[in-house]
């Protein structure tokens, strides 16, 4: 599929849950792409990407901005704190807050630097103990815990278990994040992207549908 293709699904997906387009944001994930994949998609004037690795990240996008201008890079892949201070300066949010160490060290760079990117508390709605994320059951102490240390929580993240029902996973971050009064929800990729709209997802990451497979 190409970058056209997947806004118009998009579109689709947003008019049948009965949502307005300015609701759910694309983030094209640019990690492992050529650099000529990603120019490819610049020049089709989309502006909000997702990468995996700090380093990565930095070794691409600020020369990709000197050339585009404003571009949105989200951080969608773990973050070592000893990362952190790179992470909030080069990433406008912050995908997979997960553990309260992590927390504690964003919020002190937060307080020294002035500012913070926008953060969402990575969930492990699976309960798979190989993945990242906070429980389900522990997900409420850990936003109170956030928001006690002025954190700017903006929304849940999951990646749901390749091996079950997606939508089961989405509607359960929905729940958690609306017992929190939290309106993002960052679910849904190539392949279940639209079951995630219908849920209220309001960042989609989607990567080989629009680039291609990795190399």
């Amino acid at each position: 599929m190409s970058l056209s293709d997947i806004q118009n699904h998009i579109s689709s997906a947003v008019s049948k849950a009965n949502r307005k387009l300015d609701t759910v944001r694309l983030i094209a994930v640019s990690k492992m792409q050529p650099n000529e994949r990603v120019a490819s998609v610049l020049d089709q004037g989309h502006r909000y990407f997702g990468e995996n690795r700090v380093q990565e990240a930095a070794s691409k996008w600020p020369d990709f901005r000197k050339i585009y201008g404003k571009v949105s890079v989200d951080l969608i892949g773990p973050l070592q704190t000893n990362k952190v201070r790179q992470a909030m300066e080069l990433f406008q949010a912050i995908h997979t807050v997960d553990r309260l160490k992590l927390a504690n060290t964003i919020a002190r760079i937060a307080q020294e630097i002035g500012s913070c990117p926008q953060l969402f508390v990575q969930v492990n709605t699976g309960e798979e103990p190989q993945k990242a994320g906070i429980f389900p059951g522990e997900t409420d102490g850990f936003i109170a815990s956030c928001r006690a240390l002025d954190l700017p929580i903006a929304g849940l993240m999951c990646i749901p278990p390749v091996d079950e029902e997606p939508s089961l996973h989405f509607a359960l971050l929905a729940k958690i994040a609306e017992r929190n009064n939290l309106s993002g929800l960052s679910m849904g990729m190539s392949g279940d992207f639209e079951s995630a709209i219908a849920l209220g997802a309001t960042h989609v990451r989607v990567g080989s549908a629009i680039f291609g497979a990795r190399p």
